[in-house]
């Protein structure tokens, strides 16, 4: 092991949206050297950033609030939108809502005041957003209707984003090692931290004025899920990095004494294509494994049996959880069903043919037969679930023949009315399952990121440490490692909005730290042991 003292300002670990958001604010303010590290090779840049949808949310002011920052939307088309503001009173009931106001106030209320100034800042770095026409508008009635509190995405979804980070990371400097882990932290009495890292066969230690982890939660390690998440965790499918295995959580714990808090037993998880790899994301298909038309139709396990509201709220506040529920299904397998009513309004990035199995048939009889092919074990269930599903719809259209089916609104199309109740309910947009032809198609549990982190100054994301509860100097802690917000379920969008909002604060507090502490020339100091980590400008 090499002892020379590689010195940097700022060393942050992981290179997901956290991570850079850090290092180029850190950059940004006064940090002469920022040195980001990943235990990934090159070629897995990104971390779980870059299997999402890119998707951010914001407050915001209405459609000319946003337009500024977005490449996509042309004169003629922004006449054609409606989007209402979202102020900070709407998202912070959404995060009450659906995390079941356990977040952490003071957490939440700088995710959201900062939400904002956090996506133009992002925009100034060079991150390309659109308006999510794709995935958060319904075209009714010859107007484009977003819905859900969500309207941002990137360019290209993670992938792009990814992209857009490390050009912004090499304009500001920002230096970058890969293959390159974190296996050790100690305080040294000048204030500086030596971090120990590993890469190849060599040991290396670096000292860091500040640190910022941002290394992703343990959603890729199947022992920690059974752990903390429970039994059958081990058989969810991994969606994203293989590489967020919560070593660094452990790290952190074990040698820096921090204190863990959140919801450890909880963890965003999707409606996931069954056929995909177990075990790692597919970078090439990306996102588009997640199957989140079930409000569109129905969701049925392989007993013939529904289990979930499918439109008990807006997609954007039930996908992250109705993974969990599928999971909790026999042999973690169900069928997202729809008639030709519905089936064209399905995204076609993650329907299309070419991306998953269609299941078509030209009657219901047929699709229980074909479905029986594929792992339906009763077809009598399935039929009679389909059936009385739509007996309860017609009975409600009977009562209430003025209602409308809109997709971008609670339309209240349901299947409870005075004459027919099911036990579980379809609360909105329930059409009947009646117009051939019929389509299928099967899901399982894909887990996204874990809930549980480590607690941390909600102003500046510095640790907090277990013993004294007070901040560790010079530690900070951001993105999916962070606890304390997500509870349960998120809302959509949040995630990365998270990271970049403490990301921001992270990077600026650790500047403050690294250049309140180095004088003059040491700024410049460096041995060329630190060269070792085959480090550059090039990202």
């Amino acid at each position: 092991m090499s002892t020379a003292p590689n010195v940097v300002d700022v060393l942050v670990v992981g290179s997901g949206n956290a991570g850079f958001a850090s290092a180029i604010s850190a950059a940004q303010s006064g940090a002469a050297r920022v040195l980001l590290i990943d235990k990934c090779p090159e070629e897995w840049a990104g971390g779980n950033t870059y299997f999402t949808a890119g998707a951010y949310r914001t407050t915001h002011g209405g459609l000319q609030d946003l337009l500024p920052i977005v490449g996509n939307v042309t004169p003629e088309q922004a006449q054609q939108i409606d989007m209402l503001p979202y102020s900070e009173e709407s998202f912070l009931a959404d995060l009450n809502k659906v995390c079941m106001g356990r977040s952490d106030p003071e957490l939440a209320r700088t995710l959201i005041g900062d939400s904002n100034s956090t996506i133009k800042w992002l925009a100034r770095q060079g991150i390309r957003f659109q308006l999510s026409f794709n995935r958060q508008a319904y075209e009714v009635n010859g107007r484009i209707k977003f819905w859900g509190g969500l309207s941002l995405k990137t360019e290209d979804g993670g992938k792009g984003l990814i992209a857009d980070y490390r050009a912004a990371a090499e304009r500001n400097r920002v230096q970058v090692a890969w293959s390159t882990r974190l296996v050790g932290m100690q305080s040294n009495p000048d204030g500086t931290l030596n971090a120990t890292v590993k890469t190849g066969d060599q040991k290396l230690v670096i000292r860091a004025r500040a640190v910022i982890l941002a290394a992703g939660g343990f959603e890729s390690n199947a022992q920690m899920r059974c752990q903390f998440l429970g039994p059958g965790w081990d058989l969810a499918r991994v969606r994203g990095t293989p590489y967020n295995t919560g070593d660094c959580l452990e790290l952190a714990v074990r040698q820096l004494a921090a204190q863990p808090v959140g919801n450890w037993s909880g963890c965003h998880s999707v409606a996931w294509d069954a056929n995909a790899n177990p075990n790692i994301g597919d970078r090439v298909a990306s996102n588009e494994y997640t199957k989140s038309g079930y409000p569109l139709g129905l969701m049925i396990n392989v007993d013939g049996q529904r289990f979930v509201d499918e439109g008990i709220d807006l997609r954007n506040y039930t996908y992250a959880k109705f993974g969990r529920a599928i999971l909790q299904q026999p042999e973690q397998l169900a069928f997202q069903v729809w008639d030709s009513q519905t089936s064209p309004w399905l995204r076609s990035e993650e329907y299309r043919e070419e991306r998953v199995e269609h299941i078509t048939a030209q009657s219901l009889e047929e699709l229980a037969q074909k479905c029986g092919r594929h792992g339906l074990h009763d077809r009598e269930a399935f039929l009679r679930t389909i059936r009385e599903y739509n007996e309860a719809v017609y009975a409600h259209r009977q009562e209430n023949p003025s209602a409308k089916w809109d997709p971008s609104v609670k339309d209240g199309l349901s299947t409870q009315s005075s004459k027919k109740q099911l036990a579980l309910a379809k609360s909105n947009w329930a059409l009947p399952l009646n117009k051939a032809p019929y389509l299928a198609v099967r899901v399982t549990c894909g887990i996204t990121f874990t809930f549980g982190g480590l607690k941390v100054d909600p102003q500046t994301a510095q640790l907090i440490a277990a013993p004294t509860g007070r901040p560790i100097p010079g530690v900070f802690c951001v993105g999916e490692m962070l606890g304390g917000l997500f509870y349960s379920n998120y809302p959509g969008g949040s995630g990365l909005t998270s990271g970049a909002v403490f990301g921001r604060r992270a990077g600026k507090a650790a500047a403050a730290v690294a250049t309140g502490v180095l004088k003059g020339g040491s700024q410049r100091h460096e041995s060329s042991a630190l060269s070792q980590l085959s480090v550059g400008s090039r990202l």
